[in-house]
């Protein structure tokens, strides 16, 4: 059917419940993608958690967290007439972001937003995670209530929705005379109409790029040091080009060569307007006889079935299509590392020349190696700006001075002669979209397909296990628990497996995408007689822990400054050898050797990706030192007993003159544990230095008591038969 976050938007949410005996009371949402935020934009309120506190959850467990402060986010005046609402968002993430709102709800507010249709507002929603906070909420409001009639929704409960938000004052109006809200935290403000065509990249979404600034900062990326804008080429390096063959042709690439362009990702693909702008745009483009190169890998994967219906009413459908965005399918896809192996010209063609080579994508995450191995530099753009830079065949260029190809005759031809405008846009949407195309989508979503209908399945209440599958392995997690709780033991003398710098997400701790050919989870594989070839990728074998704690920080773009190189090693400190970042965890573990992680600021940003904590508890980690935690990685390291700890302020491992290559103590107890404690950190250089507990809340040093919130929840559980 699609994106869980699109099908939420345009089906699930109620904005009201009833219960059974007839009381209302506002929807809200937890769930376990950090994604849920998109949600926000319909005047909802949810937000992602760990995997792990929802399987607690689905266990009777509630819910905790600090009482987040709201920040609150003035918007005024309309968006240009080129400017789309991915442009806004990429705006946003990059000032709030530099604001700095980890753990805090923000509301936007002001008459700017009566000027956003509901899905500009999911757009900015749903990227709540990538400028850090929990929710980026916007009130219902008129629009709301359009929505729903657009999407299908019962009259009755509109009306509803409509009377019961009003008579709570939860119903937001604009126009003259309305008093803005009173928030706890500081407020932002934005004009939309400054808002600029824009892309995010090359390696984090708030590293926002002006169109016009592109170029420059893409050349001067290849030769900065090597960093979130550098790549560390040596100056006559990064002027490399190369020639390769390909079905009967030569090609002339370099450096910031686009090798994959994909329409993609919940963000964008709910938004009707920036959709549509891309299709328009590829007819424009066709109509001057501009094609994209047939070496790049190019593709189309819709939130949801209702973009395939209203795009084939305005006809670009096979406009798309012939710019080679065809339908993959519904669901998250490039943007989570599921484009697929490049063709193999262009693999030897990028790997033999050392290119940095680019992927555009209108995704919401471009994290080092999330989004394919072979591209270093991945750019987060709107749809239409996915099609403009396949066109052009190269993100090292600047579209007002420079051509995006040229014409039948021979002309040149700038995107501005085929951008479409916002009011051009508006207009074939109103045309093509209609609740119809809802009713009919969302009316079948229950039955679902040949395939899945036709799986087999062994009857009874437990899962059977299957020793030789590959992709579903019995987890070791409960194996040896007890109905006790072992006493909480100190942390004595031990090895760091990695020293990392800031932004370390959770694509870097347990990736997605591809699995190495000579990685650790791979020689496993093989073992099995699995055949590269059948690989697949991490997320698909998320079920079997054997991969996943051998796929633990094996990340080819990890930078861990114990090693020299950048990738998926590290010093094994007993022996002095570089070995893979698991195979040195195996030989701590056979020592009865305990592990901790130093890392700088925004550790475990990214996905709410479970196995960023899981794999480290099986590699034996038991603690993380960082500068600042991502809140739904905190959460899920907590709720596999791994210790979070943060340096005091203006405090890191650099400015403490920490290598990794020390060994550590910390003195534990069960009883000297409480929330926002300090410990003593004690280094075998000498240095001691003090670090503050990130167990935030009572129930959470219960869990660590216990080593993890299952193990409790299930002690729980049992004590109470």
């Amino acid at each position: 059917s699609g994106i869980v976050h699109q099908v939420n938007l345009e089906y699930l949410a109620r904005v009201v419940f009833r219960s059974k005996e007839g009381l209302l009371y506002p929807d809200s949402v937890v769930g376990t993608d950090s994604h849920t935020t998109m949600i926000n934009g319909l005047g909802v309120l949810g937000w992602g958690v760990g995997g792990i506190e929802a399987e607690a959850v689905m266990l009777g467990q509630a819910i905790s967290m600090v009482l987040p402060q709201v920040v609150g986010f003035k918007l005024t005046g309309k968006l240009p007439a080129t400017s789309t609402a991915t442009d806004l968002v990429l705006t946003v993430t990059q000032m709030l972001r530099k604001r700095g709102v980890v753990g805090k709800f923000v509301e936007f507010y002001g008459p700017g937003v009566d000027s956003l249709s509901l899905s500009d507002r999911s757009t900015v929603a749903n990227m709540a995670p990538e400028y850090g906070a929990t929710m980026g909420y916007f009130p219902v409001d008129q629009k709301t209530l359009d929505y729903l009639r657009l999407t299908n929704r019962d009259e009755s409960v509109i009306n509803t929705v409509e009377s019961y938000l009003k008579a709570q004052g939860l119903f937001r109006t604009y126009g003259e005379g309305q008093v803005d809200p009173v928030f706890s935290g500081e407020s932002l403000e934005l004009d939309l109409s400054t808002v600029v065509g824009c892309v995010a990249g090359p390696k984090r979404p708030h590293d926002r790029v002006t169109l016009t600034d592109m170029k420059r900062d893409f050349t001067t990326s290849l030769t900065n040091k090597v960093g979130f804008k550098g790549y560390g080429l040596p100056a006559e390096a990064s002027k490399k080009a190369a020639t390769f063959h390909y079905q009967g042709k030569d090609y002339n690439v370099g450096h910031g060569a686009v090798v994959i362009a994909a329409i993609t990702s919940c963000t964008n693909t709910s938004n009707p307007d920036t959709m549509m702008a891309a299709g328009i745009l590829a007819r424009n483009a066709l109509a001057r006889g501009l094609l994209v190169r047939p070496y790049i890998k190019t593709s189309l994967s819709p939130g949801s079935g209702v973009v395939t219906k209203y795009f084939d009413e305005a006809g670009v459908t096979r406009d798309l299509a012939a710019l080679g965005f065809t339908t993959a399918g519904y669901g998250c896809m490039t943007c989570i590392g599921n484009s697929g192996e490049l063709e193999a010209e262009v693999s030897e063609m990028i790997t033999k020349n050392e290119l940095v080579a680019a992927a555009v994508l209108s995704g919401n995450r471009n994290f080092e190696g999330r989004v394919h191995p072979l591209t270093r530099a991945n750019y987060l753009a709107s749809p239409p700006l996915v099609v403009a830079y396949a066109l052009a065949g190269t993100v090292d260029i600047d579209f007002e001075t420079e051509p995006i190809g040229h014409d039948k005759a021979g002309k040149p031809v700038f995107l501005r002669e085929i951008w479409p405008s916002r009011e051009e846009v508006s207009q074939v949407v109103q045309r093509s979209l209609t609740p119809a195309f809802f009713k009919e989508v969302y009316g079948r979503i229950a039955q679902g397909t040949t395939r899945w209908n036709s799986l087999k399945i062994k009857p009874g209440k437990q899962y059977a296990w299957d020793a030789e599958s590959t992709y579903i392995h019995e987890p070791p997690f409960f194996k040896t628990m007890s109905l006790t709780p072992a006493p909480v033991r100190s942390i004595v003398n031990a090895n760091v497996l990695l020293n990392v710098g800031d932004s370390i997400t959770t694509d870097h701790i347990s990736p997605a995408g591809n699995i190495a050919k000579n990685s650790p989870a791979a020689r496993y594989l093989n073992s099995r007689g699995v055949q590269q070839k059948d690989f697949n990728t991490y997320g698909a074998r998320r079920g079997n822990d054997e991969i996943m704690a051998r796929g633990t920080f094996a990340n080819t773009r990890l930078i861990n400054k114990m090693v020299e190189k950048v990738g998926p090693q590290t010093v094994h400190i007993p022996s002095g050898r570089v070995l893979d970042i698991y195979d040195a965890a195996v030989e701590y573990i056979k020592a009865g050797t305990p592990t901790i992680i130093l890392a700088g600021q925004e550790y475990g940003s990214g996905s709410s990706r479970d196995w960023a904590a899981k794999g480290p508890y099986l590699q034996g980690v038991k603690a993380v030192i960082a500068q600042s935690f991502e809140r739904i990685h905190r959460s899920n390291l907590v709720g596999m007993g791994i210790l979070p700890l943060e340096f005091s302020k203006g405090e890191s491992a650099d400015t403490l003159g920490l290598t990794g290559k020390e060994t550590y103590t910390i003195e534990l107890s069960s009883e000297n544990l409480s929330v926002g404690q300090e410990f003593d950190v004690k280094v075998s250089n000498g240095k001691t230095f003090r670090a503050r507990s990130r167990l935030d809340t009572d129930v959470e040093i219960e869990y660590f008591r216990n080593g993890g919130i299952l193990p409790y929840v299930l002690r729980k559980l049992a004590a109470a038969k």
